[in-house]
């Protein structure tokens, strides 16, 4: 799995670090990645996230960098979750050929919706869902302030194909729970972890 980060956290974040070692425990091997911009703020030349067009070109990049010896999967924390999508369902050569290599594609705690937006109107960005070329799995905690099981519950998932939730119970966006419910964020990430591992064998090993 090729891991990618969220747009303020680079992937030595916590959150990532503790992603990356359940998914080992789950079999999974891990590659993790900056984006350009995010390596230039960990220099000190703090940067904005680049447009998500320069991100799925540097997503393309990476990928042709990768071995072949392994079924290959983007996974991707908000942002980079995004970005793999958008990749999946592009239809630009570059795009299609970086896809031709990928098997699928998971995403920690999708940004369907900035908070600061949803007062603004604007909708989840799901408009090329029904144009994903790959199985996606959705990894949503149930209190995500990006898009949560309540503000989701008529999205047109039948429109959806390709798309697979799984929701864990009591997470916000970073999948920590509050402190009255008995899981714990560590907890949360393992069972996102495991979640991701039974997508891989439905998906992935069985076909």
């Amino acid at each position: 799995m090729l891991l990618l980060h969220g747009a303020g956290a680079a992937v030595q974040s916590q959150f990532l670090s503790l992603l990356a070692q359940e998914l080992a425990l789950q079999g999974i091997e891990v590659w993790r990645v900056n984006f350009a911009y995010m390596q230039k703020s960990l220099q000190g030349q703090k940067q904005p996230p680049s447009k998500v067009a320069v991100l799925q070109q540097e997503l393309v990049a990476f990928i042709g960098q990768l071995p072949n010896d392994l079924p290959l999967l983007v996974g991707g924390k908000s942002m980079g979750g995004r970005v793999a999508t958008l990749l999946a369902a592009a239809e630009d050569e570059p795009s299609l050929v970086a896809t031709a290599k990928l098997r699928a594609i998971c995403c920690f705690g999708y940004p369907f919706c900035p908070p600061a937006k949803k007062t603004q109107g604007i909708g989840a960005r799901t408009e090329h869902f029904p144009m994903l070329k790959l199985p996606v799995l959705i990894v949503q905690g149930e209190r995500d302030e990006f898009g949560g099981k309540a503000q989701l519950s008529d999205a047109p998932v039948e429109s959806w194909p390709q798309l697979n939730m799984h929701w864990l119970p009591f997470g916000d966006h970073d999948l920590a729970s509050l402190k009255k419910h008995p899981l714990s964020q560590q907890q949360l990430i393992m069972l996102a972890a495991t979640a991701c591992r039974d997508f891989i064998n439905a998906k992935i090993l069985a076909n």
